[in-house]
């Protein structure tokens, strides 16, 4: 093995063994190493992870356009999770958008003490004075479950006095492992109370779910816009410009397409064992996975002129990218990246990195089960979710009237030696031998492997953008795009070839020298500081 290829013997000797575990080296074989994931970080540690109301109300819920979603908690709780991801939304004509706006309860001392129901529905009849919206939806913080109110019943006597829907969110920070615990409360909740209950159809031939795909710098319109000009019907994207009042629809669509699979899994497994549609595990992140993407699509209807269709609108698409995509690559052709990101992004952006002739050389997530670093073919061989106690694990079967399957068994088994149908794949795959896969990075080896491997860039959260970038290494932050985008489709990696160049060739902060490298830290507590961590 070369140098970097024994960067991880270096490192490991410096990091708690209950640590070790999370840490792969890819050798000989990619996709036949484990790696441990979605257990709960180390107590003291500086990781980049979100809570339990971070992953429900920050990801799933609060991009929902037409729910005002109240935040029942102290008002730091609300803001955090306030347009901190750029979730883009337009309101149809005539309907509503709260995405802009910040609902909470701002919980005080005296409420803790007393209770916070009253206050909740204070909120709400507040709430429905000034919007008058359609559906509510409520999200618990860490003091409501730790002082007991019953925020379903509110949600119920809402639901008999206004007589709109309100679902209630019991999704307190420290339920679960991570953001992940927030998913599957919120997914969940959609599924018990919001998908099936509407009943209007598709008027095209072919019709999708977009699924785990938030609008981040407006990424689901481009995906949309693609999609529209190949002939689909997009029934409703979950939630990235979303709405409730698509959504209903969602179970009448003939296809989900999963694009952030950690994120939104559960709901599309569980609309597979409720109303037999399938799923496809798709990637409009990068030109190569984008075209991948829509011939993937096309086969699962099997239409030769869907297929013709789909692939005069690729050639075209890419006519008119190409003098860009060319000139970026020659600017990037060599390069190294790392990457650090929640649900399947890590993955999906190397796709992208690789058409430009970048290199992926560290990866990881921030939440994440095994199966989204190995494949869903581990699944039966991985203990009890961390998650179980906690979270309920909502089991449905086929419904009487709905459950209508597309393709029998042996037509999904030969589609499946195709397409990605109801299956994916994993990360740890594509990497290449000596590269390293980290699950819940934290501060410090954030550091270390930046020191051991030099990437040349570096893609992250807003946590721990600016101590990689006063380092002296290029951040892009791929929560909000550091208000750029959209980086999805054709289109989109122009824009991600742009900034990444402009980032990598412009780097000021190489010219920056970090206040710990500086003669005013005490002489040895950096050393100390790197053994505390």
């Amino acid at each position: 093995m070369n140098e970097r290829s024994r960067t991880l013997d270096k490192y490991s000797s410096r990091v708690y063994k209950n640590r070790k575990e999370h840490l792969v080296q890819i050798e000989n074989a990619p996709g036949s190493q484990e790696i441990t994931a979605n257990t709960r970080t180390v107590p003291g540690i500086i990781t980049n992870r979100g809570c339990c109301y971070a992953g429900c109300k920050g990801v799933v819920v609060g991009p929902l356009k037409d729910v005002l979603v109240i935040t029942h908690g102290p008002i730091g709780c609300g803001y955090y999770s306030w347009g901190t991801r750029r979730n883009k939304a337009v309101a149809e004509e005539g309907g509503q958008n709260y995405v802009p706006y910040c609902f909470s309860t701002d919980m005080q001392e005296s409420d803790i003490v007393f209770g916070g129901e009253k206050k909740l529905e204070n909120a709400i009849a507040e709430a429905v004075e000034i919007f008058s919206p359609k559906c509510i939806m409520i999200c618990s913080t860490c003091p409501i479950g730790l002082i007991g109110d019953d925020v379903q019943a509110v949600a119920k006597r809402t639901e008999m006095k206004y007589g709109i829907t309100c679902v209630a969110y019991s999704c307190e920070g420290y339920k679960g492992v991570s953001q992940s615990a927030g998913h599957h409360i919120a997914n969940n909740g959609l599924m018990k109370y919001i998908i099936g209950t509407g009943d209007k159809r598709p008027t095209k031939k072919y019709s999708l779910n977009i699924l785990g795909e938030y609008n981040i710098g407006g990424d689901g319109w481009e995906q949309e816009r693609i999609l529209k000009r190949i002939g689909y019907e997009i029934v409703t994207v979950f939630t990235g410009d979303g709405s409730v009042e698509t959504m209903k629809n969602a179970h009448l669509a003939d296809l989900n397409l999963v694009m952030c699979h950690r994120s939104i899994n559960y709901v599309a497994e569980m609309m597979k064992a409720k109303y037999g549609m399938d799923w496809l595990k798709v990637n409009f992140i990068g030109v190569g996975a984008t075209m991948q993407s829509l011939r993937d699509i096309a086969k699962y209807f099997g239409d030769p002129e869907l297929m013709a269709r789909t692939e005069e609108v690729i050639q075209d698409e890419l006519a008119q990218i190409a003098p860009d995509m060319e000139y970026f690559k020659s600017k990037l052709k060599g390069k190294t990246a790392g990457i650090f990101v929640g649900g399947s992004r890590s993955h999906h952006y190397q796709a992208l990195l690789r058409d430009l002739g970048v290199e992926t050389i560290i990866a990881g997530y921030e939440f994440a089960h095994r199966d989204d670093y190995e494949g869903r073919e581990v699944l039966p061989f991985i203990k009890e979710d961390a998650d179980s106690k906690n979270i309920e694990n909502l089991v449905v079967g086929p419904d009487p009237k709905l459950y209508k399957p597309k393709f029998s068994e042996a037509e999904i088994e030969k589609l499946r030696e195709e397409i990605p149908l109801d299956t994916y794949a994993g990360m740890m795959r594509e990497m290449k031998e000596g590269h390293i896969v980290v699950d819940d990075y934290n501060h410090y080896e954030t550091e270390m492997l930046i020191k051991l491997m030099k990437p040349d860039i570096f893609f992250s959260g807003i946590k721990d953008k600016y101590i990689i970038q006063r380092g002296g290494t290029p951040s892009r932050q791929m929560h909000s795009y550091d208000y750029s985008g959209p980086y999805a489709g054709f289109r989109g990696a122009v824009n991600f070839g742009r900034d990444v160049t402009m980032a990598i060739f412009t780097n000021a902060w190489a010219f920056v020298v970090p206040p710990w490298k500086t003669q005013s830290v005490i002489k040895g507590s950096l050393t100390g500081g790197e053994e505390a961590c």
